[in-house]
C-alpha cells in the first residue's frame, strides 16, 4: 500500500513550513492517527528531508494542539478527548451563533447568492462520498456566513480555532450516516438567514454544532 504521507510542494515556503503543512494535513485527514508516535528519523525518511525541519514542524504542531509531548516517549499525534472536544465546540457554538445572528441583518445580495451556491456545492460534495471534499465544502459554507457577519474581530477569532474545528468536523463527516442530516441542517440555516429570522437561525446553527458534539462523543465511547 502506497504511503499516503507525501511532502507537499510549495517553492515559496521554507522547508520547515512545507513539512509543517504536510504533517498537519496528515493529522487532519487521519493519515497520522491519534496516539501515533512521531519519530523524527522515520518521518524524515518518509518525507525525504533532514530531521531539523521535522523537529521544527513538530514544535509548531504542538503549539496548535495537534501534537503532544509524552514523557519518555516523545511526540505523538494528540488524541481526541471529550474535554477538548467540548471546549472547542462550546466556543465554536457561541461564535457561529453570533455569526448567523449578524448575517441575518447584514447579508447583502452577493452574499445571499454565495450562500446558496455554497449550499449547492456542499450537496454536490456529499454525493462524492469523499470526507475531505465534503469537509472543505462545509468550511466554505460556514465561511460565507462568517463573511456576511461583517465583523472582522469575529472572523479572526473563528480562524484561530479553524484547525481544531476542522479536525472534529472531519471526524463527524467520516460517518456517512450524518450526511443527510447535514444537508437538511444547512438548508434550514440558509432559509432562516434569507428570511432574516435571527431566533430560528441561531437555534438551527446551535443544533448543528450540538449534533456534531454528540456524535463524536458517542464514537469516542465505543
Amino acid at each position: 500500500m502506497a504511503d499516503k504521507l507525501q511532502l507537499l510542494t510549495d517553492e515559496y515556503l521554507p522547508l520547515r513550513d512545507v513539512v509543517f503543512k504536510t504533517l498537519r494535513q496528515g493529522i487532519l485527514k487521519g493519515d497520522l492517527k491519534p496516539g501515533e508516535r512521531l519519530m523524527e528519523i522515520h518521518l524524515a525518511s518518509r518525507l525525504g528531508v533532514s530531521r531539523t525541519p521535522i523537529r521544527e514542524a513538530i514544535r509548531m504542531l504542538e503549539l496548535e494542539g495537534l501534537v503532544t509531548m509524552v514523557p519518555r516517549k516523545g511526540a505523538e499525534v494528540a488524541r481526541i478527548s471529550k474535554q477538548d472536544l467540548r471546549d472547542v465546540l462550546e466556543v465554536r457554538r457561541s461564535l457561529d451563533s453570533l455569526a448567523v445572528s449578524l448575517a441575518c441583518t447584514r447579508i447583502d445580495d452577493d452574499e445571499r447568492a454565495a450562500l446558496k451556491q455554497a449550499e449547492d456545492d456542499f450537496e454536490r460534495a456529499v454525493k462524492t462520498g469523499d470526507a475531505t471534499t465534503i469537509a472543505e465544502a462545509d468550511v466554505k459554507f460556514h465561511d460565507v456566513i462568517l463573511t456576511a457577519s461583517k465583523n472582522g474581530r469575529l472572523m479572526q477569532m473563528v480562524n484561530n480555532l479553524a484547525e481544531r474545528v476542522y479536525r472534529y468536523r472531519l471526524e463527524y463527516i467520516k460517518d456517512s450516516r450524518n450526511h443527510s442530516r447535514l444537508i437538511e441542517e444547512h438548508r434550514k440555516i440558509v432559509k432562516y438567514i434569507e428570511n432574516g429570522d435571527e431566533k430560528n437561525a441561531c437555534m438551527a446553527i446551535e443544533t448543528h454544532i450540538d449534533n456534531q458534539e454528540k456524535n463524536i462523543i458517542s464514537q469516542l465511547e465505543l
